[in-house]
């Protein structure tokens, strides 16, 4: 017997922290969230779980202890990350769904194909609508579908409490079994596969791409990031073939990005110059500007000459705008600055864009979008006298207006417990649905009018992390031991339901960018991964390009597929338990 008392003691060990953590949630709710971001920074070659994966799969360890979480945390947490989702998507989802249309439209080929496969599947798989709701969440890579699902499923007619516990355990385990199946395809199907099936060399025609939109030959992306944006350089004006007897703006107007010159000495004297000064063969001019448009501007130029007593470089400060003016979104930033030549904007450059939080390549065809955050360089006098020609500074702050925040998720609350009654069907949006509907509404309204309410970008972003993590955290505590019978039930099915679902929408929209729409690879590769509102999937994708011209894709794309695939929860929760029986 004592060699067998190590064992007991350890079985003791296990029950005593069971009970300790079935008596306190929130102990189990943060170790789930620490133990689960800390499982999903780990490598499984290029790959991660993630922390949203990674807190769900420790959740599920954790709640075979018999933990519970009330469900009131799971609501409010939902709620405030749809709609966070909902108020940092709204700019670009409106403006995309009327100028993108055309890329947008892969989108609703990602939405109309996933359904399509999974009236097929659950049928042929004999599958239940908590299952099938994972099963679309996981191989879609989209985690708030999860939330809509367990909603629909709580609205079930005639499903007993016990009924819908099982669904709803069913709905988290489907999608931890399938999320990293489907993340894994769809990261090599954009990255490595579909360049093959186009036969066309992914880098290759990224480069091409770069140089169609302005940039030049021997500078991308990961050149430009290890070196300073603006320079400044002292040159000679040659008066053979070069800039002399031209005006100072025409001379500016040769490289479309923009280099200004701020000084000439002549004659033994500097000054400041107007636009409309003429320059003469022998002057030594300052040159400001961009590192990409200096070397063509030295070129047209003259030579460099040694630094020169007062043509010390003009102070720069840099200032972040929100793109608001109707009259600039959607030009292209060597539109913009050929109309601010002579104007306020004159000597201020755009070093950095950012969309949904991702950056966008810096170059003369780069179309710019209402709810763009721009990054101006140049002197503090002309950033002031450039931005209201763009739209209004980004005040950097850490203050939440939690009067606008609250309105607007109580808004969406309202909003989604509404419902009409179609035949024997409750139509209704949900918490869910409301959120995310409510939060567009506020996330436009904010970008057209900044002064109104603030939710700071990293605010909303904790808001939608913590939000996610904690709703998914607590899904899964609840799960409990119910979650092992599923994986028993199918094995390997859902894992390879998971890879087919997540390829055949890609490959199909694929074929309509590259056939119909006639896209660039690079755009429509990221647009793919778009549809999946994958960032690992467009890391890897910048990574295998080279440059960042599938970041101008993705955006689109993402920002769709982020509202359109959280509403596919309760349609697939409906279309599930009308082909099949759930249980009762």
């Amino acid at each position: 017997m004592a060699c067998h008392e190590p064992y007991g003691g350890e079985s003791r060990i296990m029950e005593s922290i069971s009970a300790f953590l079935a008596g306190q949630p929130e102990i189990a709710l943060f170790l789930a969230l620490a133990l689960g971001h800390a499982v999903g920074a780990i490598r499984i070659g290029p790959f991660r779980l993630g922390g949203i994966c990674g807190t769900l799969i420790v959740a599920l360890v954790i709640g075979q202890s018999g933990v519970r979480l009330e469900a009131d945390v799971k609501n409010v947490a939902f709620a405030l990350f749809i709609f966070a989702l909902g108020f940092t998507g709204g700019p670009q989802f409106f403006a995309n769904v009327a100028r993108e249309w055309r890329i947008g439209l892969l989108s609703l080929v990602e939405v109309f194909v996933l359904l399509g496969l999974l009236a097929l599947a659950v049928p042929l798989l004999h599958l239940d609508p908590g299952t099938a709701s994972g099963l679309l969440a996981g191989a879609a890579t989209e985690s708030a579908v999860i939330g809509t699902a367990s909603e629909a499923i709580a609205r079930l007619d005639g499903v007993t409490a016990e009924a819908v516990q099982t669904l709803q355990t069913n709905i988290v385990t489907a999608y931890s079994v399938t999320y990293l199946f489907g993340l894994i395809a769809i990261v090599l199907f954009t990255s490595q596969l579909a360049p093959l099936l186009l036969r066309e060399n992914l880098r290759e025609s990224a480069a091409r791409l770069w140089q169609k939109l302005g940039g030049r030959d021997d500078m991308d992306d990961s050149q430009s990031a290890a070196l300073p944006l603006l320079v400044a350089r002292v040159l000679r004006v040659e008066g053979v073939e070069g800039v002399a007897d031209m005006r100072v703006i025409d001379a500016e107007k040769k490289v479309t990005l923009g280099v200004t010159i701020r000084r000439i000495t002549r004659d033994g004297k500097t000054f400041k110059p107007t636009p409309d000064e003429m320059l003469r063969a022998g002057d030594l001019v300052l040159a400001v500007g961009r590192r990409d448009a200096m070397v063509p501007f030295a070129q047209a130029v003259g030579p460099e000459m040694p630094d020169q007593p007062g043509m010390d470089a003009v102070v720069q400060v840099e200032q972040a705008v929100l793109l608001t003016r109707r009259e600039v979104a959607g030009l292209s930033l060597a539109r913009v600055r050929e109309s601010v030549d002579v104007g306020a904007g004159r000597g201020v450059f755009v070093s950095r864009i950012a969309r949904m939080q991702h950056r966008m390549p810096v170059l003369p065809e780069t179309v710019l979008r209402r709810g763009d955050v721009l990054t101006l360089s140049g002197p503090e006098e002309a950033i002031e006298r450039a931005v209201p020609e763009l739209g209004y500074p980004v005040i950097p702050t850490t203050r939440t207006d939690f009067v606008f925040l609250g309105i607007g998720v109580l808004l969406g609350m309202l909003i989604g417990s509404l419902s009409v009654k179609v035949g024997h069907a409750d139509l209704t949006l949900g918490v869910g649905g409301g959120c995310l509907v409510s939060g567009l509404a506020f996330g436009w309204l904010r970008a057209r009018l900044p002064v109104m309410g603030s939710l700071p970008a990293p605010a909303a972003e904790i808001l939608k992390d913590f939000g996610l993590a904690t709703f998914i955290a607590a899904v899964g505590l609840s799960a409990g031991p119910d979650a092992v019978k599923l994986v028993k039930q199918y094995g390997l099915i859902l894992p390879v339901a998971g890879v087919m679902i997540s390829v055949v929408p890609a490959a199909i929209s694929l074929f309509i960018g590259h056939r119909l729409l006639k896209l660039d690879m690079p755009i429509l590769l990221g647009a793919v991964a778009g549809q999946h509102c994958s960032t690992p999937t467009i890391m890897a994708l910048t990574n295998a390009a080279g440059n960042s011209t599938p970041v101008i894709g993705y955006t689109i794309t993402y920002a769709i597929s982020n509202v359109l695939l959280p509403l596919l929860g309760p349609i697939a929760v409906a279309m599930a338990s009308a082909l099949a029986t759930a249980p009762r």
